[in-house]
């Protein structure tokens, strides 16, 4: 393994001490979707590789979510709420309109010492969070944050549209970030990137102030998310084998030197598509989208938590993180640990 460069040294590190996930226990299976929209287990599978997606029951928000993936990121840290100085949140589908649903998770752990605020960047925004917080733990201003991905995109899910309901699911997941001086070299690097002139591709357009509440929406189906799935299958896939490659580059890594490349879970077969093109064995890229759906924000640090607690990542492994969104945002990042 090739050693890793560092392209912003500094004097501290910005390491990922402990992970968590939370997911509501009711399920939607493929077969429950048959008896809802004109599909079949056979069309969504060989579509998207899902088979199974968790649905927040009617007392599980986005914070409730949030929280409970938090205290267990903590716990697996050996660490108190109080020991946290910074909340990150990112999230679409959030508590409500304001205050932040980070502050209601700063409220529910009892981490009165931090200061926390939301990440609106969708898919992306587990990544655009981890970055934002390694800014803050390598410049020295903070000790730990938690950065947490959190959705119930069940609550914004058009039940009517076959071709998108079927991709949506709930969770969040969380990690904590502590500054170390010596060890793993953490969160080596991000880079992060976003395209206005595409929001159309991917959106949910109500109720913001071009669509208030106060007045008649032109298509009730604005309330939902709308996707045109061709178009964000090509532009995911080539950003995505791009900012792979700078990662590498920037790094001095080979693709050999990656032991385990986590993706938004956006769609089974987009990420097969790029494994195939940055020459990437199956072994080394995971997948768990058959078991969670696109939960946008919230399918990285669930992945993430997941793979470490399945022994697939040990210690002073190099980890990649990669994710493309409504926005249109994309960002990754290169991790050791």
């Amino acid at each position: 393994m090739s050693e890793v460069t560092v392209p912003h040294p500094g004097a501290y590190r910005a390491v990922i001490a402990g992970t968590g996930s939370c997911v509501p226990a009711k399920t939607l299976s493929n077969e429950d979707f048959t008896r809802m929209v004109d599909t079949s287990d056979e069309w969504i599978t060989t579509r998207t590789g899902i088979k199974v997606r968790h649905i927040a029951g009617a007392n599980e928000t986005t914070a409730t979510l949030a929280a409970e993936a938090a205290r267990i990121a903590l716990a697996d840290a050996g660490m108190a709420p109080t020991d946290i100085e910074l909340i990150i949140v990112a999230t679409i589908t959030p508590e409500m309109v304001f205050p932040s649903t980070a502050c209601f998770v700063q409220h529910y752990l009892g981490a009165h010492k931090a200061w926390a605020f939301d990440l609106c960047a969708a898919c992306s925004g587990f990544v655009y969070g981890l970055a934002t917080a390694r800014e803050f733990v390598v410049s020295g201003r903070y000790k730990s944050a938690l950065v947490i991905g959190a959705e119930t995109l069940s609550k914004i899910t058009d039940y009517e549209d076959r071709n998108s309901c079927v991709l949506f699911g709930d969770g969040a997941g969380a990690v904590v970030v502590r500054r170390s001086s010596d060890g793993p070299l953490g969160v080596v690097y991000s880079s992060s990137s976003s395209d206005g002139g595409g929001w159309t591709s991917l959106n949910c357009q109500a109720y913001g102030s071009r669509h208030p509440v106060s007045r008649p929406l032109d298509d009730p189906k604005k309330i939902f998310m709308t996707i045109n799935g061709r178009e964000v299958y090509q532009l995911a896939v080539r950003r995505i084998v791009e900012m792979v490659h700078e990662c590498l580059e920037c790094c001095r890594l080979s693709i050999d030197d990656i032991s385990m490349f986590i993706p938004h879970q956006m769609n089974a077969r987009i990420i097969e598509s790029v494994a195939k093109r940055i020459d990437l064995r199956p072994e080394r890229v995971f997948i768990n989208i058959d078991k969670y759906g696109n939960t946008s924000a919230a399918s990285i640090p669930i992945a993430l938590d997941e793979c470490r607690r399945q022994g697939k990542i040990r210690s002073g492994d190099i980890v990649l993180i990669v994710a493309f969104g409504a926005g249109l945002t994309w960002g990754a990042s290169v991790i050791q640990f």
